[in-house]
């Protein structure tokens, strides 16, 4: 029986605003985009976009093989939990929706699973595409189309959106921050994508995506009360772009045993991150990148170092250890290492950021000094820090594409990443799915590990181990 893998997507500038949707056709072996669907639907809200988008994908893979059978991707926890039976449809708009969705084909061979927004990046485009084509009055043209490659360069390299936190200012930049807060076309071919989806573990191991673990409030916002089977849990809802706080949300229900959409993962490659114990900085909570002194563990830091080199020990999972170039960092993967009896290695992507003319500075001195340059800098990931120092934008940049590249040499392995806290933060955040202000409301401490299983599906789980206590 054939399958096929939809993936579909909308959005609205405005909710309600100028909406349109995208959807995709694949082949979940081999990735192939087998049709798209585009089209601008004038002013909705994003939830009516979404389901429009699924209705259109639904509808290409009838017309491809009214018998197959089809997996729904879609980044929308609203729309998936609704088409899977488990949350109750309340709102007027979404019911006709919902109802033409489930008559395109038979509810036993369609299934649901929910993807982080940054793996739907070929409907999304799609989507994109179409309302641009709306706002200029035309519609979507299948020829004027990159999606399809875009999404292909996206499967490979996995770029994630830009983001980062702050050095060792960061408590005091997370409190300012906080308080600163206070026409339709379609097309259809047989192309080769650049990457296999689900055929290819050690493709799928490099994309090193989000898990299932936050939706998009806005998709929430329609339901007061998930309609779950006795005795299930309740999704919990979670922050997308705009949310002010975090909550975990339960992961999409898996597709049912036997539809084989993928093969054995096995097991994921696991990063333990550590950030270096304290320097004589870290206290006073002063920027410290790699532009700066590069200073040493203090007496208080290299205690730390010991006391987690031991408690790493004591879990013996540890396969290889990795560090940033930077003295603290060394010193702090050294005494690790010399306890497990590896050597370091070390990696110029771990690298802390460099906070050009705020080196050394606490956060209120360089508020004092340079107050234009460091709001800006707090509003967007683009700005450098004064004097030349590196954005955020370009730190995520620079710090994804060492995580994919060390995911391809320790595939199924244990690794320790010994680093900073901005790389720390940015690989969590990634992982979590997380939307860039969460980097600004965690707290890592000095000597603190944090975990980080990737899977070869290109899903990821997070286990923050914070507490240092036992390190004083």
């Amino acid at each position: 029986m054939p399958k096929f893998v939809v993936e579909a997507d909308g959005g609205s500038r405005g909710n309600p605003g100028p909406a349109g949707y995208g959807s995709v056709v694949l082949d979940p072996a081999t990735g192939e985009t087998l049709a798209e669907r585009a089209e601008y639907i004038g002013v909705a809200t994003n939830n009516v976009a979404e389901y429009k988008g699924l209705i259109a994908g639904l509808k290409a893979a009838r017309e491809l093989d009214p018998d197959a059978v089809v997996l729904v991707r879609m980044d929308s926890k609203l729309v998936v939990e609704q088409m899977s039976g488990r949350w109750k449809i309340k709102h007027p708009d979404m019911k006709p929706l919902a109802a033409e969705a489930a008559k395109v084909m038979p509810r036993a061979q369609v299934t649901y699973e929910w993807i982080p927004r940054e793996k739907n990046k070929h409907a999304d485009r799609l989507a994109n595409e179409a309302m641009d084509a709306g706002k200029r009055g035309e519609q979507w043209e299948p020829a004027n189309s990159s999606a399809a490659l875009d999404a292909s360069a996206a499967r490979t390299l996995a770029t994630p959106p830009p983001a980062g936190p702050v050095g060792d200012a960061a408590a005091g930049a997370a409190a300012v921050r906080a308080a600163l807060a206070s026409g339709g076309g379609t097309r259809t071919r047989a192309g080769t994508a650049a990457a296999a989806r689900a055929g290819s573990a050690q493709a799928g191991a490099t994309q090193a995506g989000a898990g299932t673990l936050f939706a998009d409030p806005a998709d929430l916002a329609d339901e007061a009360a998930p309609a779950a089977p006795a005795g299930s849990p309740a999704p919990a809802s979670g922050p997308g772009t705009a949310a002010p706080t975090i909550t975990g949300a339960a992961p999409a229900a898996a597709p049912a045993a036997g539809q084989g959409w993928g093969p054995d993962m096995g097991p994921p490659a696991t990063f333990v991150l550590l950030r270096h114990g304290e320097t004589a900085l870290t206290p006073q909570k002063r920027f410290s990148g790699s532009g700066g002194s590069d200073p040493e563990l203090s007496e208080a830091g290299r205690r730390q170092a010991a006391a987690v080199a031991e408690s790493l020990a004591a879990r013996g999972t540890i396969e290889t250890v990795i560090s940033s170039p930077l003295r603290r960092c060394r010193e702090t993967a050294q005494a690790v290492a010399d306890r497990l009896g590896l050597t370091v290695t070390v990696e110029e992507g771990l690298r802390e950021v460099d906070f050009g003319a705020w080196e050394g500075l606490t956060f209120a001195e360089a508020r004092e000094r340079h107050p234009e340059d460091l709001q800006a800098w707090l509003d967007s990931p683009k700005a450098a820090p004064t004097g030349g120092g590196e954005s955020f934008a370009s730190a995520t940049r620079r710090i994804s594409a060492t995580r994919d590249r060390l995911l391809a040499e320790h595939a199924g392995r244990t690794v320790l990443l010994v680093s900073h806290v901005t790389p720390v933060k940015i690989l969590v955040r990634l992982a979590l799915g997380a939307p860039p202000e969460a980097l600004f409301r965690m707290e890592l401490s000095a000597a603190s590990l944090s975990a980080v299983a990737y899977y070869a599906d290109g899903n990821a789980s997070v286990r923050l181990l914070n507490d240092t206590s036992h390190l004083r």
